[in-house]
């Protein structure tokens, strides 16, 4: 397998409902091992919380999270974000439009002075997006 780079997220016990919501916008399959899978019996990690959850969708995109250790919150990400790009507006435009459903949209999903079309959203579970649809070629 060639050396990869994945975003993996942590959220303070709200890990399955966010990876849930993001495979309900991009597609694809989720996997979701909790701390009581493997072994734990809580109550600190609770048994139910998700110790890794993974989404590979059709696009080849992945995404993987965490609830983490309830002794040390993490609170919403900060100082970072999830970019999406390519060349298919209408799938990009989808994508933005059900990441921003309970969301806060930063920059709206328009033609940008450089050509493409880019918009800047914080989902409801306080995770920037940033969405970029490469101008026609030609």
């Amino acid at each position: 397998m060639p050396v990869q780079m994945t975003p993996y997220l942590h959220f303070d016990r709200r890990a399955r409902e966010a990876m849930e919501f993001y495979r309900s916008v991009l597609g694809g399959e989720l996997q979701i091992m909790t701390f009581g899978d493997m072994g734990a019996e809580g109550p600190v990690p609770p048994p139910d919380g998700v110790m890794h959850a993974y989404l590979g969708t059709p696009d080849g995109f992945a995404l993987m999270a965490s609830d983490g250790d309830p002794r040390h919150p993490t609170g919403a990400p900060s100082g970072i974000s999830v970019s999406l790009s390519g060349d298919d507006p209408e799938k990009l435009r989808g994508f933005f439009a059900g990441l921003a459903e309970g969301g806060v949209v930063d920059v709206a999903m328009e033609k940008q002075m450089w050509g493409d079309e880019f918009g800047q959203l914080t989902d409801r579970f306080g995770v920037r997006w940033l969405v970029n649809a490469s101008a026609p070629t030609g």
